[in-house]
């Protein structure tokens, strides 16, 4: 009995010997960061947990050894370590030192990832702009359902950890296109097919449509859900908001014209972000209010010095910005967008700066908590299209495996997967 019992504790000695983790550096020895992020979603759907290891080597990922994991990984063209198990405890070690800026993340739930998009296209042919948290997670493999007002509207929010919501306009001002577009066939397309589908909802107006799908994704994220906006999703998200029971549409939007008292009477505390702005009234103005930088920063953010710095978190204390900021760099090139960056003015107190220009008095990357639930702001359309015009083709992201302005995006994706805690204060 004693043989048996020594036998089986070398056993275990020897497999311990062996016991070995597959770690993706995340710095500049990274040669598909874009890619990384699809493999560390791939281990989690193949029940493997995984170790986010924050501000470790650009934040690299770290799971235990499998050779079809591995195989993944040369599939894909993702750089990668086999670490010996003493040497990843070393790792751990290091990263637990109470002086050293790091922490370890588990990833332990695999995020079902929704994208609010147009899914009718016999109704609503192929609008004349990309989606860059659609082609990131098409790149890295990471798949997604796509939802819209019906599903929204309907409840089927639930079933999701992650809602995605891009160039959208929920004033139900059709993305202020009036002046350069309203003869275009995409524009009136959209018009007929949004007008139609809001009476078969119940609604009178378009913008009524839309303000109730705002409230329902607060609901949603009020129970806990995590919601990703980009460019004009997010000030006209917050502007829909603060307009609830008003009338800010023109004529040529909605039929009527637009509540002259609108503005005094904004509700600003319904709202994620912003407060105090003042709506643009114009239609021929393509801008829904100053909240966005766009027009602000021209002559002044010339192209080449145009770059927003990434603000530096304690791990151990502020895990989710933390989590949401990390990066190869903390410096990223800008990029426009018909919602470029936020004005410092009307950002509120408690919403957390996570990216600046601070020669311009701009925020890039904002974060909050509502309820249970978190919502993060990115401003600007496409990180590797410095200014993406209507009708111009998609960016390809074989060209830009390594961007740090869409890992942004892709560490949203990420975080559901960690365990839901408020940052300290």
């Amino acid at each position: 009995m004693k043989k048996i019992i020594l036998s089986l504790l070398f056993l275990m000695a020897a497999l311990n010997a062996d016991a070995s983790y597959l770690l993706l550096h995340m710095d500049e020895d990274q040669k598909a960061h874009l890619k990384a992020y699809g493999i560390a979603y791939y281990v989690l759907a193949k029940g493997v947990h995984v170790d986010w290891l924050l501000n470790y080597r650009g934040g690299s990922f770290a799971f235990e050894y499998h050779k079809t994991l591995e195989a993944e990984c040369r599939i894909r063209g993702v750089s990668y370590e086999v670490v010996p198990d003493v040497k990843y405890t070393s790792i751990l070690q290091k990263i637990a030192a109470p002086k050293a800026n790091m922490d370890v993340i588990k990833l332990e739930k695999l995020p079902k990832v929704a994208v609010y998009s147009p899914k009718d296209k016999p109704h609503h042919p192929d609008l004349p702009w990309d989606d860059a948290v659609t082609l990131v997670l098409t790149y890295a493999e990471i798949p997604f359902d796509v939802v819209y007002d019906e599903e929204v509207l309907s409840e089927k929010l639930a079933d999701y950890d992650w809602l995605h919501l891009h160039h959208e306009d929920f004033t139900g001002q059709y993305g202020k296109f009036y002046r350069s577009f309203r003869n275009a066939p995409w524009y009136t397309s959209q018009v007929k097919y949004e007008e139609a589908k809001a009476k078969s909802l119940g609604f009178n107006k378009v913008s009524q449509m839309k303000l109730a799908v705002a409230q329902k994704i607060k609901e949603y994220v009020a129970a806990g859900g995590f919601m990703f906006a980009m460019c004009s999703a997010t000030d006209t998200y917050d502007i829909a908001l603060s307009a609830q029971g008003l009338d800010i549409c023109e004529k040529m939007f909605d039929g009527d014209g637009s509540d002259p008292s609108a503005q005094s009477r904004l509700q600003y505390h319904k709202c994620f972000a912003f407060e105090n702005f003042k709506l643009s009234k114009d239609p021929m103005q393509y801008e829904y209010a100053d909240i966005d930088a766009t027009e602000s920063r021209k002559g002044k953010v010339p192209k080449n010095l145009d770059y927003f710095n990434l603000f530096e978190f304690s791990a151990k204390w502020d895990p989710i910005p933390s989590m949401l900021t990390q990066n190869h760099t903390q410096v990223i090139k800008g990029f426009m967008g018909q919602t470029t960056a936020f004005r410092k003015p009307v950002i509120k107190d408690n919403v957390l700066i996570m990216g600046e220009n601070g020669s311009a008095n701009e925020a890039r990357y904002i974060h909050g908590d509502f309820g249970q639930g978190f919502w993060t702001f990115y401003g600007g359309h496409d990180p590797e299209d410095y200014q993406h015009f209507v009708g111009e083709p998609e960016t390809d992201l074989n060209l830009h495996p390594q961007s740090p302005g869409y890992r942004l995006i892709l560490n949203n994706v990420l975080f559901p997967a960690a365990k839901k805690k408020k940052q300290k204060t």
